[in-house]
């Protein structure tokens, strides 16, 4: 429904967290009216129009009269709330609400990658209010388990491919692909498997030559023994 500027008063309120409320902008005039009369002219003849606006947005406001419309510049986080416009016509009068919320734009979109021993986990991050998160490998878009909305993904170390961070709020989105390849065996794992190694290799020298030393003993006490059995032998000859 299109409103007469000249016909109408206004008043926009904004309702504050604590319940209150707060004219934020107000187009009064300063002349009561004979609604009773026909002659509609004369109703606003030397009509002038009171404006209020509230020094929160006085300064970065306009307002348009040939469409009514009231635009707020430079909006802040602190613009955001439940508006209630409240218009009176000739012989009618309406309200009507409005939810502002004001979302900081996306930034930059950043995407860091770390390898552990058994997976690879890719971080995004960005600026913005209210942030959602997306990711697609090679296209496919992730959405099991706890990867879609999360700024970080945990895969396989072997994954390979392109992947995205998708980045978006009610004001703006953005986007990041970079190249995924497998992680590289870690130094640390091949210093640990080396040590274990070389580990097994010492238990296993130490184990052989106590082996040798243990068969060697055994050989000599077994000559010692046959010898000893040969000297018997002769001297119970020697004696008969």
């Amino acid at each position: 429904m299109m409103l007469n500027p000249s016909y109408t008063e206004l008043d926009l309120y904004k309702t504050l967290n604590d319940g209150s409320t707060l004219t934020v902008f107000s187009i009064k005039k300063n002349k009561k009216y004979n609604y009773e009369s026909r002659d509609i002219s004369k109703f606003f003849k030397n009509v002038t129009l009171i404006i209020n606006t509230h020094e929160s947005i006085r300064n970065r406001s306009e307002f348009f009269f040939d469409n009514m419309t009231l635009t707020i510049n430079n909006v802040t986080r602190a613009d955001s709330g439940r508006y209630t416009s409240f218009v009176v016509e000739i012989d009618m009068a309406m309200s009507s609400d409005l939810q502002v919320n004001v979302e900081a734009p996306i930034g930059s979109v950043e995407v860091l990658i770390i390898c552990s021993s058994n997976q690879t986990t890719v971080f995004c991050s960005s600026e913005g209010d209210q942030i959602i998160y997306s990711w697609t490998l090679n296209e496919k878009v992730l959405e099991e388990g706890l990867m879609f909305g999360n700024s970080s993904i945990d895969l396989d170390e072997g994954t390979d491919g392109n992947i995205s961070c998708s980045v978006k709020n009610h004001v703006s989105h953005a986007q990041k692909t970079i190249r995924l390849k497998p992680c590289p065996v870690s130094l640390v794992f091949v210093l640990v498997w080396c040590l274990q190694l070389m580990v097994l290799l010492g238990l296993l020298g130490a184990f052989h030559i106590y082996m040798r030393h243990t068969s060697g003993k055994k050989q000599e006490d077994q000559k010692v023994r046959m010898r000893r059995l040969r000297e018997g032998h002769v001297h119970t000859a020697e004696d008969s």
